[in-house]
């Protein structure tokens, strides 16, 4: 009886057979070595593709040239607003705070008035992004809004402050104006706490515009139903 075949065996044999005439049909390539750069003592710089040079060597840049890549780059000779006044020594001591309302962040900083701030009678010293409050806000409910704290303590012309606000509209800011101004009262005196908590002054209000929802129009108004 003639002996059968294994069958592992030959298909081990046929893909050796077949490896070997891929082989000399495509040859495998020599793998390319990578370039090795040579060590050198100074220092490289990758983004300018030059050494650096050594910190002695470098110029001293002033301050009001900001640097990309060791390039001086002209500022824009537009007019920045002062966001906050110092005094001509620099050392003002004033009392910080950050007032918050929907999306609107206020950060307030409050002096004691000095005589030589000149103040009208039924106003306040406060100025808003670098504007007096009276031109910032033109309603004058807006106005009331921002003057409430002061208003409460019965010390209107006994402060000034310098407020920074960003995002929301005029309604928000006014209000996160009023939250920041309280919370700067109470650092400025601990005993403004109490008639300043009991007229709701320093909670931070949460109340904002509610997400609409799919298949509605608004957060909750709905479509008008039809049975049929």
């Amino acid at each position: 009886m003639p002996k059968k075949k294994n069958e592992k065996t030959t298909v081990f044999r046929k893909r050796k057979v077949a490896e070997k005439t891929t082989e000399k049909e495509n040859p495998k390539l020599p793998v390319r070595e990578a370039p090795v750069r040579q060590a050198s003592d100074k220092p490289f710089n990758k983004v300018q593709g030059k050494p650096i040079q050594p910190f002695d060597k470098l110029k001293a840049v002033s301050k009001t040239e900001p640097q990309v890549h060791g390039e001086p780059i002209q500022e824009s000779t537009e007019k920045e607003i002062q966001e906050f006044p110092k005094n001509n020594n620099g050392k003002e001591k004033y009392y910080q705070a950050i007032g918050r309302r929907k999306n609107s962040i206020a950060r307030v900083r409050l002096y004691t008035k000095k005589s030589t701030d000149i103040i009208e009678e039924e106003s306040a010293l406060l100025f808003v992004n670098g504007k007096d409050y009276i031109d910032y806000f033109s309603d004058v409910n807006l106005r009331s809004v921002v003057e409430s704290p002061l208003r409460k303590l019965k010390s209107l012309n006994r402060f000034k402050a310098v407020i920074l606000v960003r995002g929301g509209g005029l309604s928000g800011q006014a209000e996160a104006i009023k939250h920041g101004l309280s919370r700067a009262l109470v650092q400025f005196d601990q005993n403004f706490k109490k008639k300043l908590k009991k007229g709701g002054f320093l909670t931070r209000d949460p109340r904002a515009k509610e997400r609409r929802k799919y298949g509605l129009k608004k957060a909750r108004k709905a479509p008008q139903w039809q049975k049929r």
